[in-house]
């Protein structure tokens, strides 16, 4: 066992928790959805998450580690035990338990949910937003938004129907990403329209059928105000009220021979669109 001079708290415990210590049961709970939302808790998992969670003062609420992994990373455990954050030694099955990958890398955190009211969020007047709209694939969704933190976003909100941004598929696709920004959730995606426009943003739906196309707006300077772009699911694209509600209806150019592009490419393509005009002279 390490010892305390080295940045590592643990409980005085007999060894490392197993999977059947009840804190480790009682954090494998949060790989449901239901157990989250009761909890307010999630799991985040991996040396990348957990250090972006622990940037975050008051996130993460436990630490579990195996002993490698905990010494492979104890500038991570070092942080935590600052933070007076609870440092659990555990074995590889009880970390095995914990983590989803086929292949866990020894660390999991317990963090607290980072919901943000629309609201709030909107009163830091962000310049680039993304709402995702009843998108329920987490893979899609994590890659959304790590892509709109990469842009610049200040604000990601999952609206309607949308997957839970706690799933721990989406956790990792975020690839920390998911501490970086507002994560918005709302109920009805209509209001959710309705109150962007009201704080000043262009609300641009993205989709395959739009009468407007990106490169047009792009030359036109019509990237460079506030903006919300609306991505929809890849099976089913927006919501038809969507597009109707939205300032204007916008696909990606297609100069080759691909039918389309997926979810997270023609997100990427209109984000950086628009950080790119935002950021011109």
């Amino acid at each position: 066992m390490q010892s305390p001079s080295r940045g590592r708290r643990l409980d005085a415990v007999s060894g490392p928790f197993t999977p059947r210590t009840p804190r480790v049961v009682a954090a494998r709970r949060l790989q449901r959805r239901r157990d989250r939302e009761a909890a307010g808790r999630f799991l985040a998992e991996g040396p990348q998450a957990v250090r972006e969670a622990l940037a975050r003062p008051g996130v993460v609420t436990e630490l579990f580690g195996t002993p490698a992994a905990l010494d492979r990373h104890a500038d991570l455990a070092a942080v935590a035990a600052r933070a007076d954050v609870p440092v659990s030694e555990a074995t590889d099955e009880a970390l095995a338990a914990l983590a989803e990958t086929v292949a866990p890398q020894g660390l999991v955190a317990v963090c607290r949910h980072l919901d943000v009211p629309l609201e709030r969020a909107l009163a830091d007047g962000p310049r680039l937003v993304a709402v995702l709209a009843e998108i329920r694939d987490p893979g899609n969704a994590g890659t959304v938004l790590r892509t709109a933190d990469a842009a610049g976003a200040g604000a990601v909100v999952f609206a309607g129907e949308a997957v839970d941004p706690y799933n721990g598929k989406c956790v990792r696709a975020s690839a920390g990403s998911l501490f970086h920004v507002d994560v918005v959730r709302a109920p009805d995606p209509v209001d959710v329209v309705a109150a962007l426009r009201a704080a000043g943003l262009t609300v641009l739906a993205a989709t395959g059928y739009g009468e407007d196309d990106l490169d047009d707006l792009a030359d036109d300077g019509r990237l460079a105000a506030p903006t919300a772009w609306l991505f929809g699911s890849e099976a089913h694209g927006l919501p038809e009220a969507l597009t109707v509600a939205a300032d204007a209806r916008v696909r990606v150019p297609l100069h080759g021979r691909a039918e389309s592009l997926n979810l997270a490419a023609a997100a990427a393509v209109c984000l950086y669109a628009s950080a790119r005009a935002q950021r011109r002279p």
